[in-house]
């Protein structure tokens, strides 16, 4: 299984940063995605970190394909390919009306065919061809306006090799789509005993371009932190349903919420339903409260370092050939303590 680790430009000070992913590079970490949501922009912190590890490769996770236009996009992913020596990845994904209308400003209305679309202009920048598409969602040139189809001055490194795309999909649409167009899909809100509901539809549209799963690098990812007996794991658990219950209820609206379908296809439609609606009405501890130690235990990489080395096979297992961890511990040094713990344990 690949290796990597998930960071935010606002997730600490630069300088510690640095440190960690320069940290995590020596503990043999292969690839760091750099997230991008309502804080720091991804594409600044993957410049400068690329620069203080060699081997490290980088990904946006994600740029919102909302947030920019299709060409700045494909800009930026060029800046960041040609800054990191080829080591970068396009991670691309729909977001929600929550953040794509609140913050940007911009209708989340037709997500899917944004994405696609948004994916056929970074393709012909990459291969120097004219930016025009009469899209659905994107059109270019503007029509009856005053400019021209035009190529991007930047191209990639000759004989390099093609920028790798992700897409983070929750929704079966999306899932199919991210089978058929991309190289990876970013995954999260996963269950390995739920797989199917997502892998299934990853399968359905690989077949629609003439390909299989195996040609999709599957990552996931998840917080691991090691207990040294139940009591402590008990604790850990019960610190975890907060988080969960911010993603079934607060990461969307009562009509819109990609995570809460998510794990609702997954064996736990009740439980995402009722930790919702005691959100949407305000009582946040009621929304953890109702949430089963099953769950959480079930989407995390918790326990001793047997129970994580089993949860890690069942994730092998089921196809998943790129995990992202998030390792607990209240200073780096036990951050970097509990990583290096977990890349010993993972399936060879």
């Amino acid at each position: 299984m690949r290796t990597a680790i998930q960071l935010a430009a606002e997730s600490g000070p630069w300088t510690d940063l640095v440190t960690w992913v320069v940290e995590a590079e020596g503990l043999g970490v292969e690839h760091c995605w750099v997230a991008e949501a309502w804080g720091g922009d991804a594409a600044t912190p993957i410049a400068g970190l690329s620069q203080h590890v060699q081997k490290m490769t980088f990904g946006s996770g994600i740029f919102q394909v909302g947030a920019r236009s299709a060409a700045n996009t494909a800009m930026t992913a060029l800046t960041l390919q040609r800054i990191t020596g080829g080591r970068f990845s396009l991670g691309l994904g729909a977001s929600g009306p929550q953040v794509v209308e609140g913050l940007h400003g911009v209708p989340f209305a037709r997500p899917l065919t944004r994405m696609r679309e948004t994916i056929q202009v970074v393709r012909m920048a990459e291969a120097g061809e004219r930016l025009e598409l009469d899209g659905e969602q994107i059109r270019l040139p503007l029509p009856e306006g005053e400019g021209k189809a035009l190529r991007l001055a930047l191209r990639p490194e000759p004989g390099g090799s093609p920028l790798p795309i992700y897409i983070a999909s929750l929704s079966p649409k999306m899932l199919a789509l991210t089978g058929e167009v991309a190289d990876g899909w970013l995954g999260t809100s996963f269950v390995p005993e739920g797989a199917a509901s997502s892998l299934d539809a990853l399968a359905a549209g690989a077949d629609r371009a003439g390909r299989t799963l195996a040609d999709l690098d599957l990552c996931q990812g998840a917080e691991v932190a090691f207990a040294r007996d139940e009591e402590e794991l008990a604790a850990m658990v019960d610190a975890r349903r907060k988080g969960l219950a911010f993603s079934l209820g607060g990461m969307g609206s009562a009509d819109t919420n990609f995570y809460n379908d998510a794990y609702s296809r997954q064996g736990f439609a009740e439980v995402a339903a009722e930790s919702q609606r005691f959100w949407l009405a305000g009582d946040r501890k009621a929304a953890a409260a109702v949430i089963p130690d099953e769950m959480v235990l079930a989407t995390t990489l918790l326990g001793t370092e047997e129970s994580v080395a089993e949860r890690l096979r069942v994730w092998h297992d089921v196809g998943i050939t790129h995990v992202r961890l998030y390792p607990a511990g209240d200073t780096m040094e036990a951050r970097l303590d509990t990583l290096g713990r977990a890349l010993d344990l993972l399936p060879s």
